[in-house]
């Protein structure tokens, strides 16, 4: 289902991957840097999400800037929330690459809100841009360090922007309940030499979602 969501005096494009049954818990998912909503990656991911009764909501936001894509995320879970056409006990905020970033940026700005209700449930980082390549002196970890809600990032273990031993690091000191899974030898593309990309998006999709189901205990029948 095709949405415009208003942002500003814009709009934003979306599309809701729908579940047969009425879904209970939906994820909010965005692109990063480059590519918008059909990058194959988040197609991939909101059709096998929705096939397993959870609602996926995409959506394309251009702009380099990350409190710009923070401000942009922030208008998309806020429609979610208000929609009439789904009552939701909950939602999960997901983003490949600056998308993650983004959505950790308005998971903690919305958790130091007092009226913070807990309608977000929780973080997926795809490819989480922790450094930029060859600079891995300045971390991009503050959003994660005060973020108390459980995080799961899918990482490449070659991942030019995200060194393994880096992001273990970060983990570590990370309050919130949190779980790595590493895709071997995938770069930050989830490229792996040797495996199709239908290969290396089963096993990110399936890890998200069985995660997703341990956070909420989604019942499925």
């Amino acid at each position: 289902v095709k949405v415009k969501i208003p942002f500003g005096d814009k709009y934003l494009d979306a599309i809701f991957s729908v579940p047969e049954k009425k879904p209970t818990y939906g994820v909010v998912l965005t692109h990063g840097a480059g590519g918008d909503m059909n990058f194959p990656h988040l197609v991939s991911l909101a059709a096998y999400l929705a096939s397993h009764g959870v609602l996926c909501l995409r959506f394309t936001c251009k702009g380099l800037n990350v409190a710009y894509r923070t401000k942009a995320f922030k208008a998309v879970v806020e429609y979610l929330k208000l929609s009439d056409d789904y009552k939701l006990s909950g939602v999960f905020l997901a983003g490949r690459s600056m998308g993650s970033r983004a959505a950790a940026s308005v998971i903690r700005q919305l958790s130091q809100d007092e009226d913070d209700d807990g309608f977000i449930q929780g973080l997926v980082c795809l490819s989480y841009p922790l450094h930029r390549p060859k600079l891995q002196s300045k971390l991009r970890d503050e959003d994660l360090l005060l973020i108390s809600c459980p995080v799961l990032f899918v990482s490449g273990s070659a991942d030019e922007m995200c060194e393994k031993q880096l992001l273990e690091g970060v983990v570590s000191k990370m309050k919130a309940p949190k779980k790595i899974h590493w895709i071997d030898k995938a770069n930050h593309g989830m490229a792996v030499k040797g495996r199709t990309i239908n290969d290396v998006m089963e096993e990110i999709n399936a890890q998200v979602f069985s995660w997703l189901r341990e956070n909420v205990q989604l019942q499925h029948k």
